[in-house]
């Protein structure tokens, strides 16, 4: 009789040790992510889907450019998190005015932005462990300029690969 149930015992084993490489992947090397916005725009479209990296955090540094994702701060309440790219590195003076970003009173050079920004922000100092993070929607992006810094205890992941939609496949730049 266990001759007959071994097949079905095998096949539970492979699933357990299936689901958990499935769950040590997504807690530690990284996962699949939507898009659900147009605050990234014209980078990152509604409804794309992208591999996100956890493990530069343990690795590597963030750098201005990455396109992180993030548990957005308080006092924002969204079950979902937020991806934006980063402007501002800790130590850095940033300030948006007249349609430009600057670092350190240098302008900063944005082609993948959708249009230059029609706010004024900072000028911030960052802290050590601080960061800058705007959509490249700028105008119509819930970011920095509206919330302020992002502390590196927020960020769990950069986005790196789109997957979907099929004709735009490739690195997130």
């Amino acid at each position: 009789m266990a001759e007959k149930w071994r097949p079905w015992i095998t096949l539970l084993k492979d699933i357990a040790y299936g689901v958990l490489l499935w769950l040590v992947i997504i807690t530690f090397v990284g996962q699949v992510r939507e898009v659900p916005s147009g605050s990234m725009e014209p980078t990152i479209l509604v409804g794309d889907r992208f591999w996100t990296d956890k493990l530069f955090l343990r690795f590597g540094t963030i750098r201005r450019g990455d396109i992180v994702v993030f548990d957005p701060p308080p006092p924002i309440q969204s079950p979902y998190p937020y991806i934006k790219r980063v402007i501002g590195l800790p130590g850095e003076t940033v300030e948006v005015r007249d349609g430009q970003v600057f670092i350190d009173g240098e302008p900063l050079v944005e082609p993948y932005i959708a249009e230059a920004p029609r706010y004024r922000f900072g000028p911030v100092t960052l802290a050590e462990d601080e960061y800058v993070v705007l959509g490249d929607n700028r105008n119509l992006s819930n970011d920095s300029h509206e919330w302020g810094l992002l502390n590196r205890d927020r960020i769990f992941a950069r986005a790196v690969y789109r997957i979907w939609p099929f004709d735009r496949i490739g690195p997130i730049r």
